[in-house]
């Protein structure tokens, strides 16, 4: 059951859709253009982003190896504050490929964690950020 205040807001409502619509016409035919299209909503384009990639390799056969683990670290020396230190860590895939999105430019100590394996660790100058540093794991020797 309606009741009477309803029905009163609801014109409004409409008559002053009505009312905007109407003047929006009303100008475009003044200028003689074409009334406006709605606009489209687009997906925003996929971003280009700059990702290094990290190839891990490993034993004489040059396989991948999977699920290492990938450190990322680098240094921001200050001379007044403290040295800003930071890191990443992520995993390969079973094709031994990393992927570090936007990584810093400079020099990154890149380390390689895998059981079974010797840990690695180097110092990088990377000054493309879409480069690719090809890793080769040798297995630990045998001590007994």
């Amino acid at each position: 059951m309606m009741t009477g205040p309803m029905k009163t807001r609801r014109q409004p409502l409409s008559l002053t859709a009505l009312l905007a619509i109407g003047m929006c016409c009303s100008v475009c035919a003044q200028a003689g253009q074409d009334p406006p299209a709605p606009k489209k909503e687009q997906a925003p384009a996929p971003a280009a982003f700059n990702r290094l990639t990290v190839e891990v390799t490993g034993g004489e056969a040059n396989k991948p190896v999977e699920n290492a683990s990938v450190y990322v670290k680098t240094v921001q020396e200050h001379t007044i504050l403290k040295d800003k230190k930071t890191e990443l860590n992520v995993k390969t895939n079973q094709r031994g490929i990393a992927h570090i999105p936007e990584p810093p430019v400079g020099r990154v100590l890149i380390q390689i964690v895998v059981p079974g394996w010797k840990t690695f660790g180097k110092w990088y100058e990377i000054t493309d950020p879409n480069q690719v540093i090809k890793i080769h794991l040798e297995r630990p020797p045998k001590w007994y």
